[in-house]
């Protein structure tokens, strides 16, 4: 009960914001109809209840008059019967898609808000597989409530309604016992009571592993697919290295857990699959068993004999719902535990950026320099990283940050973009400065090449001839006559070509500060050089700072920092002296 008491209030968290939100009405309206639609439902099974009663009378009695118009009447019931169920189908799927667009706009927004993917990422939450989370998970949490909750409704209306009706065919058909009546008011009702009640325990008993096998396999599936895309991601890399067969090792060793998972679920369904087929074939005769006696003693007509058959069934169905949805149960169970597991994930991330403890990123006014106060970073684990207090990254003066290898430059520089929260300190960016990141490897979506440049602005923001200057000055004219290709730029494209196409990003955004992490270590030196006076002569008013190890950076910038080591705490310069220094700790 407890386990049952925590998901219905996690699906209630997660399902009732859209009932709330923008698309309420709709979404008020679609649910209300389908709900309508399945009491109408009920109620003319009730009806055909009542039908069976009046038509195998007429069969016992050759009436024939009362048998056609009994056909007549069952005819319209089914016509309406099938109409409902159309539309009930119809407006269910039309709910359906509206309310996951609804959810996974939401969850993109905040997955991709402020950086929470890549929060997520570095305190390595148990949210993994984001992607099938937002497009698998939610559609199937959408339709497993829905069928879910229908389900039940309809049982419940299903169950008041019949017991009525059971419950008087109970005193007009008495039990038998050795010849005798034997009055138990209701009998029929507490035998079906009885019958669900032993049903639901023995389902639970055998069924509730598949919980936890169903939320495993949903795991070790995601997982598969992942590391499926990430060998068609770093392709030439494996090709290049020969690493088919320790990929193709890696791949069977992780479908060999989805497949020893799947044989425990399927184990465990043989089981259970065994018990409720039994269940559900012994209730098509129990009824019958319950009131042959009556039948035989002659107190009830083949009508009323039909009837109650019927009326149990129905009675038994509502109250073995448990019984026969527990398969959907399980899985929607371990659905609902992954959403919520990525609901909590996201909210750690943002909550990570506003804890006391972090670093803070402010907008200064009237300030021409990027300023670092009593900064401290640190890794996730804790450990410090770099500190820096009173240093200063003034506008128009390009500055070279070099040190070893793992010392923490590209950190800083992901600290300056507001994107790493371990440490403290305060960094105060000039109010209303625009910053570029360009990484080693850059970023490019899939689809058409100039889409892939000006991202992460519009397509339409800078026209045709802006990025075909922007190619030429980078040295890659040749590309100009394929702005409107689509293709994966990330593979198609070498690093050299990747690194000119991320200048030229930053040509046309013309950003106040342009930060190049390593990005242009893919090239020779002398086309780095002619690509550092491409920006100095194209980007006057840009402030480069640059991560770099060659030498011949140095004299394309006017200042240089460099890390140094001094065990785990460091004493920095301040703001007046020239050559400000950094202290690091390790970790790149």
């Amino acid at each position: 009960m407890n386990n049952l008491r925590s998901t219905v209030a996690i699906v209630w968290r997660i399902a009732i914001p859209y009932f709330r939100s923008e698309d309420k009405i709709a979404g008020r309206v679609l649910l209300a109809a389908v709900i309508a639609i399945e009491l109408s439902l009920v109620a003319i099974q009730v009806l055909v209840n009542e039908w069976q009663n009046r038509f195998y009378n007429a069969l016992q009695q050759y009436d024939w008059n009362t048998f056609v118009w009994l056909i007549g009447v069952f005819l319209v019931l089914g016509a309406a019967f099938i109409v409902l169920s159309v539309y009930q189908l119809y407006l269910n799927q039309w709910l359906q898609i509206r309310w996951r667009r609804w959810m996974t706009e939401v969850y993109l927004r905040r997955w991709l808000d402020g950086a929470n993917h890549y929060r997520m990422q570095l305190k390595g939450d148990a949210a993994d597989n984001p992607d099938q989370r937002i497009a698998e998970d939610v559609r199937q949490f959408i339709e497993q409530t829905l069928s879910i909750s229908i389900g039940l409704l309809s049982s419940i209306v299903t169950l008041a309604s019949f017991v009525v009706v059971l419950w008087g065919l109970s005193n007009a058909a008495p039990l038998q016992l050795f010849g005798s009546d034997v009055a138990i008011p209701g009998y029929l009702v507490w035998i079906a009571l009885m019958y669900a009640i032993f049903g639901t325990a023995l389902t639970q008993w055998i069924g509730s592993p598949l919980v936890n096998l169903n939320f495993e396999q949903q795991r070790l599936e995601a997982d598969f697919r992942f590391n499926l895309v990430r060998v068609r991601e770093n392709s030439e890399q494996i090709a290049l290295l020969r690493g088919e067969q320790a990929e193709q090792g890696q791949l069977s060793t992780r479908f060999g857990r989805v497949v020893n998972n799947w044989y425990q679920i399927m184990s465990r369904t043989k089981r259970l699959t065994a018990f409720t087929a039994g269940y559900s074939q012994a209730v098509v005769i129990f009824p019958y068993v319950v009131v042959a006696p009556a039948y035989f003693a002659k107190t009830i007509a083949l009508g009323g004999m039909m009837q109650t058959a019927s009326a149990f069934s129905n009675v038994q169905s509502a109250l073995s719902f448990f019984v026969s949805a527990y398969r959907t149960l399980a899985d929607w169970r371990a659905t609902v535990a992954r959403l919520d597991g990525f609901e909590m994930s996201i909210d750690s991330a943002i909550s990570l950026s506003s804890e006391p403890q972090t670093v803070d990123l402010v907008s200064a006014t009237g300030r021409d320099a990027i300023e670092m106060e009593q900064l401290l970073l640190k890794l996730p684990n804790g450990m410090p990283l770099i500190s820096a207090d009173g240093f200063s990254i003034r506008s128009n003066e390009s500055t070279l940050v070099t040190g070893p290898s793992g010392a923490g430059k590209s950190t800083l520089f992901r600290a300056i973009a507001g994107v790493w929260p371990f440490g403290a300190g305060v960094i105060s960016v000039p109010a209303h400065a625009k910053l570029m990141m360009l990484p080693q490897r850059p970023y490019f979506p899939i689809g058409a090449l100039k889409a892939a440049i000006t991202y992460p602005a519009p397509f339409d923001a800078f026209s045709d001839d802006q990025v075909q200057a922007a190619l030429a000055a980078v040295g890659l004219p040749q590309f100009s006559e394929h702005l409107g290709d689509d293709a994966h730029w990330n593979r198609m494209l070498s690093l050299g070509e990747q690194q000119r196409l991320g200048i030229a990003r930053a040509l046309l955004h013309a950003p106040q500060y342009l930060f190049l992490d390593e990005a242009t270590a893919s090239l020779d030196e002398p086309s780095e050089a002619k690509l550092y006076r491409v920006l100095i002569e194209r980007l006057p008013e840009t402030t480069i700072v640059s991560i770099g190890h060659r030498s011949t950076l140095h004299d394309l910038h006017d200042r240089r920092v460099e890390l140094t080591r001094h065990g785990d705490r460091f004493s920095l310069g301040t703001k007046d002296q020239e050559a400000a220094a950094f202290s690091a700790g390790g970790g790149e």
